[in-house]
């Protein structure tokens, strides 16, 4: 998430350092706290946004869960009509919805340690957006009494290290992108096949589970 990185950069960033490669100090301090709060403002607006995504999909695994156990109830009835064929209909229904509520269930899981993962970004830049805001005038001052013995730095002495950084990394995505790409060709290559076995599986379970409901009824094929 390029909002997380930012946040990750600004919390690791020395300000020191920063401070001592800058042409005018005092506009850096304080551009590196604008950018802060200004980061600060975002982490915020997406915390708020994943805890509404994660009730959400809450709120989709319980409708899920709730639906597959009124088609069960309805297969039940069936059963107790002697109308096996309807019985199995909404046990079909039934199974789809357990898939639903199952992969809600994990999406929940996931949004979980998104939310908690926002919310610990967050933490580190209030901390260090606190840090900075009282070190701000010390730090201008310290930088003051290193410049007038010669420890200035050049703003720009680490251009061509950041551009083979950036060479890198559109390389490494390059790679990924590739990785990625096989394995979908190899997945659809196969996927005729997993799905009639997936089609054989689903027909024995709805067997299993309308042998179920028989026996808790008392009923017989």
């Amino acid at each position: 998430m390029p909002l997380l990185e930012r946040v990750s950069t600004l919390v690791r960033a020395n300000l020191n350092d920063l401070i001592d490669k800058a042409e005018d100090p005092e506009k850096m301090i304080k551009q590196v706290i604008l950018d802060m709060q200004n980061q600060l403002l975002q982490v915020k607006t997406q915390v708020a946004i994943a805890i509404a995504d994660q009730h959400l999909l809450e709120k989709k695994q319980k409708e899920n869960e709730e639906k597959l156990n009124e088609w069960v109830r309805k297969a039940e009835l069936a059963v107790d009509k002697k109308q096996d064929d309807l019985a199995r209909r909404a046990l079909e229904r039934s199974l789809s919805h357990r898939q639903m509520a199952e992969s809600f269930a994990q999406q929940v899981s996931d949004q979980k340690a998104q939310v908690e993962h926002l919310k610990t970004a967050l933490s580190n830049l209030e901390q260090k957006l606190a840090e900075a805001e009282a070190k701000s005038d010390l730090l201008i001052a310290q930088h003051r009494r290193a410049r007038a013995v010669g420890k200035a730095s050049d703003a720009g002495m680490k251009m061509s290290d950041d551009s083979k950084v950036a060479a890198f990394e559109r390389m490494k995505d390059k790679v990924v992108r590739g990785e990625a790409i096989s394995q979908a060709k190899a997945e659809l290559a196969g996927a005729d096949l997993d799905d009639k076995f997936r089609k054989l599986e689903r027909e024995d379970e709805i067997e299993r589970l309308l042998g179920e409901i028989k026996a808790r009824r008392g009923k017989t094929a």
